[in-house]
């Protein structure tokens, strides 16, 4: 089973589209390991106060097959296929890490958003603190420390979803 760990963002309709999302992963990958949600400022545009937060899961799903079934979640949740880079998003579901793999496609892993952005280190540190990035290799607690926290302000949010009762596993 790999471990994966994938970063959920939403700036329109947030609390919506942030349940919504974590519901989709929970019926793709059964029991999630989900952080702290976050709030924080557009990167990279001016747009709205984007929620967003980390989940961890392990999958059976090859690196490809996890890549298609979070852009199905993510078009199933009003994500057009032409969405421009930097703009609103209803649900923003990147991978970050898939094991120890390091690649360029289907997806960049691991993210490179992992090591510049506070909204995606600060969460992956706090499900994965231990866990070393396979590229610099630190550990996620050990480079958020690190971290300028100062440049990018994040602010920690009750989390308004509950996980679904998995009974058979």
């Amino acid at each position: 089973m790999a471990q994966v760990f994938i970063s959920l963002g939403s700036n329109v309709e947030r609390e919506k589209y942030v349940v919504k999302g974590l519901d989709d992963l929970a019926q793709a990958f059964g029991q999630l390991e989900v952080s702290s949600l976050y709030a924080c400022e557009a990167v990279g545009f001016d747009g709205p106060e984007f929620y967003n937060l980390v989940v961890g899961a392990r999958t059976s799903m090859s690196l490809d097959k996890v890549a298609k079934v979070l852009r199905d979640i993510e078009y199933a949740n009003g994500r057009s296929p032409n969405a421009v880079k930097f703009s609103p998003r209803t649900l923003d579901l990147d991978l970050l890490l898939y094991d120890d793999c390091i690649a360029d496609s289907p997806a960049q892993i691991p993210r490179d958003e992992i090591l510049k952005n506070a909204f995606v280190l600060c969460p992956l540190a706090e499900i994965a603190p231990r866990l070393r990035h396979p590229i610099v290799q630190q550990s996620y607690a050990s480079l958020w420390q690190a971290y300028d926290q100062a440049s990018q302000h994040i602010q920690q949010l009750p989390l308004p979803w509950q996980q679904p009762v998995f009974t058979n596993q």
